[in-house]
């Protein structure tokens, strides 16, 4: 980590500031931002395309349903990571043997590795379709990039960076006022679903489930909050302070509702937009965030069709560096390396080169000849493996005093947590009952 100086005052901690000298909330919106944004990964976006295009208005109301468990248990990976001062694989480790978690953190980088695969292939396809030229270039052109940003940009300075890419995501905002939507249909769909019984509407619902709660956005998240401890930005681990630090859980619990409402905001929207162009003319079948753009341009025009495809680009170039950093997070805690953004590469050669193997990757599987369908469905079956347990050993983690002090959770975020842990366990039967039948 760079060396700088931190001037701040000696007699009290920076998590007890006088209210006037509280941070706008902008500011104060990090990792809980950043966080809910990259959920809305282009993978992410062709899963809500496929039910819109599908179901129409019918799984509007999935948004509604993941909102609340999303909001729990990214507030307990952040809680975690900000009140113990280390990221989530570490405390894991205080709970469960070594080669469990390893065994858990090698599925999630195979999953996030075939999810950065499928996210380069469609921001490729993407800026192909916006400027013409060949998408292998485009893919070497983004994994490239991404990859030198994360090692060589320290965290400081890249953190804003990710900040400004979440503004990517109202291209769906605004893609959706650019067709004709019959609003109070949509609402009233949204609100009042009609029952559907059938395999593939189930199916679905445990898609769209599963693409909100994804394991890699607790590892994150819990790592951010980390790393804006140990640039200054806040005090030491709160649960090292003698007194104090409710403002700080807050500041958590407004950054990661801001973001989750963020992100579920955008599925919304996507789920909308889809229903209202494509399902409401005959097109049933999207299997690519790409293709959901190319199917826009006849029915919507040029511009719905260019706003679609632009922000599948900007919502990828936020979401590798996430789904790579998350990664080498795990695995470097595990392995008791140096695990932080700030450092110069020489200092952090393992963090480093996961980053960089899972972007390279990731980039080389577009070469194989897998589409990128059956790598998300790889990658769904794999996140599913991992998140189940994880949340589990996350709700043991914030509802133990002996780790997290007077700061362990209260009994609503308990109950919330554990509630949506069991909803996620069901998806994940029926995902690999699916995938099995398949």
């Amino acid at each position: 980590m760079s060396n700088r100086q931190q001037h701040r005052p000696s007699n009290h901690s920076a998590a007890d500031a006088p209210e006037k000298s509280a941070p706008s909330l902008l500011k104060r919106l990090g990792p809980g931002l950043i966080t809910g944004a990259a959920d809305d990964d282009p993978s992410g976006i062709a899963t809500y395309s496929q039910a819109g295009a599908q179901f129409g208005y019918g799984l509007l109301w999935t948004v509604f349903l993941t909102l609340p468990f999303m909001i729990a248990i990214q507030l307990v990976s952040a809680q975690i990571g900000r009140v113990t001062g280390k990221g989530l694989a570490a405390n894991v480790m205080q709970i469960a043997p070594r080669w469990i978690v390893l065994g858990l953190v090698s599925l999630l980088v195979i999953a996030n590795t075939f999810n950065i695969a499928a996210d380069i292939a469609a921001m490729a396809e993407a800026l192909s379709l916006v400027i013409g030229g060949l998408n292998h270039e485009h893919a070497l052109i983004f994994a490239a990039g991404s990859t030198i940003l994360q090692v060589f940009v320290p965290y400081r300075r890249y953190s804003p960076v990710l900040k400004f890419l979440t503004l990517a995501l109202f291209a769906y905002v605004a893609t959706a006022f650019t067709v004709e939507i019959p609003w109070s249909t949509a609402l009233l769909a949204a609100v009042w679903p009609k029952a559907d019984v059938s395999g593939d509407y189930f199916l679905m619902v445990v898609a769209v489930l599963g693409t909100t709660i994804s394991p890699y956005l607790f590892f994150w998240q819990a790592s951010q909050e980390v790393e804006e401890m140990n640039q200054g930005k806040r005090d030491k681990p709160l649960r090292d302070l003698p007194s104090g630090g409710d403002p700080e859980i807050a500041r958590i619990r407004a950054d990661t509702i801001v973001g989750m409402l963020l992100s579920n905001t955008i599925a919304f929207f996507i789920i909308l937009t889809t229903a209202s162009v494509l399902h409401a003319n005959g097109v049933t079948n999207i299997n690519s965030a790409t293709q959901a753009a190319e199917a826009l341009r006849p029915l919507a025009g040029n511009f719905t069709f260019a706003l679609f495809a632009l922000g599948i680009i900007g919502t990828g170039l936020l979401a590798i560096p996430v789904l790579a950093g998350s990664a080498a997070y795990g695995v470097a805690e595990i392995f008791g390396w140096r695990a932080t953004l700030e450092a110069r590469p020489e200092k952090a050669v393992g963090f480093y080169t996961i980053i960089a193997a899972a972007t390279i990757i990731g980039f080389g599987l577009g070469f194989t000849g897998i589409d990128s369908i059956h790598m998300l469905v790889w990658s769904a079956v794999l996140n599913g493996i991992v998140a189940v347990p994880i949340m589990a050993m996350m709700m043991l983690i914030v509802a133990s005093a002996a780790i997290m002090g007077r700061f362990r959770a209260r009994s609503w975020l308990v109950v919330l947590g554990w509630l949506g842990t069991a909803i996620m366990a069901l998806a994940v039967v029926a995902l690999l009952g699916s995938s099995l039948v398949g």
